[in-house]
């Protein structure tokens, strides 16, 4: 299979989830604003959950760009990391209409670890292909990023249980964290090109 059918495969997922988000941002029934009030934490969910999405995007681009090939290992565990994304609209809309209570917020975070899970095994099959001393391994080098992430959404899911707003400060700041584009890939490819 070519990488670019995975590619538009998974940017036509990606869309269709980010559409199914905003067709659960319900519109008002009265044009009071108080009505927008009670929408808030919807639309607060749904801008985390629009980021995050933009996010696995935009580092999915990057690592599927340094893949020279593709083989059924990698396209499993695109499959895998999609399955997880497919359901943030599932808890978005969970989390918000609930205004951020405990168990909505908790399995919010286990959606997020799970993603990023995923990505980390579609990262290390990606990887393995091309061989542990390529240039994308050495660009990914010790992942930082990728490691302390799951940490926080782990230790978010257990504050849910005593403190939410604690967790969503949380799955704010990996969000964060991630919001500059990882450039490490980016960089290996641009010095690949060069060559």
């Amino acid at each position: 299979m070519e990488k670019n059918r995975l590619e538009a495969f998974s940017d036509g997922v990606l869309a269709i989830i980010i559409t199914i988000m905003v067709l659960e941002l319900k519109v008002p029934q009265s044009a009071e604003l108080a009505e927008l009030k009670r929408l808030f934490p919807i639309f607060l969910t749904y801008v985390l959950s629009f980021v995050y999405l933009g996010i696995y995007w935009n580092n999915h681009h990057h690592l599927l760009k340094a893949a020279g090939r593709v083989n059924g290992a990698m396209m499993w565990a695109n499959l895998h990391l999609l399955f997880w994304l497919s359901l943030f609209p599932f808890v978005t809309g969970w989390m918000g209409e609930n205004h951020f209570t405990t168990v909505p917020t908790a399995v919010y975070g286990t959606i997020l670890l799970l993603a990023a899970i995923a990505y980390y095994i579609l990262q290390s099959v990606i990887v393995a292909g091309h061989g542990c001393d390529s240039k994308l391994a050495a660009a990914i080098g010790r992942d930082f990023k990728g490691k302390l992430s799951p940490a926080l959404y782990a230790l978010g899911i257990g504050a849910a249980f005593f403190r939410p707003w604690i967790s969503c400060a949380l799955y704010v700041l990996v969000a964060f964290l991630w919001l500059v584009p990882d450039r490490r890939i980016e960089r290996a490819l641009s010095e690949r090109d060069n060559r």
